[in-house]
């Protein structure tokens, strides 16, 4: 772990990482006390969690193409509550082979004559570049996100792609052809393997598609699971719920504990891959459901439906009230809360310890180094008697 601090040349101008001008034991220490600060008077927050490995640790990169007023073709990230393009060609957080793709696509563009996305009048082709990798397998997905469906010459530039990057073991063209800020359309081919990746995390196999969440640092996620799963303490008997479930990671992982694990995820496609990666880990005590987790919750608290352990990984914006009266209603004896947002999680401790359960254990993990960003993991129990 390094004490220096790691100057990018991007950073003030692409705003992604706020900490760059830290040392790693400075942000991890500022991550500790802004923990401590906002979640400290529900008990004691442990001493966060590191790889330590704070560079290179992103297997997902997106980067948006566009064109200088000069004419130059670019790529890279928006800048900071803006759409304008800062260019980037190595992003120390970022895995360096996704990288190093990105920039070779960018060069070829001109060679197969392809145009870039103009925003403004919605036309050009190609719009974004999104890769995935695999840690676990070393699997790469490219998906060329493109602002119309015809795609000249397209087998020609995937195999000169293969052929300077046979690493990638999957290519999808996805179009996007909407005026939005979203980079994923609905519309998409797949044009080289098949159409995802497979990643092994903590021993079982999870399948990766474009449009599914999937943790973006591997080596930290596996002390964020494990912690989980330890402050779940599944028996054979219980019943677990994985609300705003992704790909059914969380549930998955618990599932060799439990009686029997009910996955609830909104996203159809998410929900596709979690049924495929229960089913290529052998895994028969899992439920899926493509629902919003809060309507679930409420509607089997009401048809006096029990759970014993809830585990919830809500968004950034946190749970919402109605889900959390479900939660309080089925009355699990312990409830997970998987948190990347210490504020809203804040709000939503002061909610549950209003409704009957005590806030056992505190623990934050450094998912994203450089960035301000905390995740934390925060064991509830059922108070005797509420």
């Amino acid at each position: 772990m390094s004490s220096k601090v790691f100057p990018c040349p991007a950073a003030k101008k692409c705003g992604g990482c706020q900490l760059t001008n830290l040392s790693y034991e400075e942000q991890l220490s500022f991550k500790q006390g802004r923990a401590v600060k906002l979640l400290g008077k529900f008990g004691k927050v442990e001493r966060i969690l590191t790889t330590g490995e704070p560079f290179f640790y992103r297997n997902k990169v997106q980067a948006a193409f566009g064109r200088t007023r000069s004419g130059e073709i670019i790529s890279g990230v928006y800048q900071s509550s803006t759409h304008n393009i800062v260019k980037v060609d190595k992003c120390y957080i970022e895995d360096e082979r996704a990288d190093a793709i990105i920039v070779t696509i960018r060069k070829m563009l001109k060679e197969f004559k392809l145009t870039v996305y103009n925003e403004n009048n919605g036309t050009g082709f190609l719009r974004h570049v999104l890769v995935k990798t695999a840690r676990g397998t070393g699997e790469v997905m490219v998906a060329l996100v493109t602002g119309s469906r015809e795609f000249k010459s397209k087998k020609a530039f995937c195999d000169a792609l293969l052929n300077r990057h046979p690493e990638i073991t999957t290519i999808i063209q996805n179009i996007n052809n909407k005026f939005t800020s979203l980079v994923l359309g609905e519309e998409q081919y797949v044009l080289y393997g098949e159409g995802y990746i497979t990643d092994i995390l903590m021993g079982k196999r999870f399948i990766i598609s474009p449009r599914s969440f999937y943790q973006i640092n591997p080596a930290a996620t596996v002390l964020l699971y494990e912690t989980a799963l330890k402050y779940a303490d599944i028996r054979s008997t219980d019943t677990v719920i994985d609300a705003y479930a992704g790909v059914g990671t969380i549930g998955i992982i618990c599932s060799d504990n439990a009686k029997k694990v009910i996955s609830v995820e909104l996203n159809p496609d998410a929900v596709k891959d979690a049924r495929k990666n229960a089913k290529i880990n052998g895994i028969k005590n899992m439920t899926f459901v493509c629902a919003d987790a809060t309507e679930f919750l409420f509607e089997m608290a009401k048809e006096g439906e029990k759970a014993d352990v809830v585990v919830m990984d809500p968004p950034r914006a946190g749970s919402t009230v109605k889900f959390m009266k479900g939660v309080c209603a089925m009355k699990p004896q312990r409830v997970v809360y998987v948190s990347c947002n210490p504020e809203t999680l804040a709000r939503d401790l002061d909610f549950f310890v209003k409704n009957g359960y005590k806030v056992k254990k505190i623990q934050p993990v450094d998912m994203f180094p450089n960035t301000s960003h905390v995740e934390t993991v925060v064991l509830m129990s059922r108070v005797d008697g509420k």
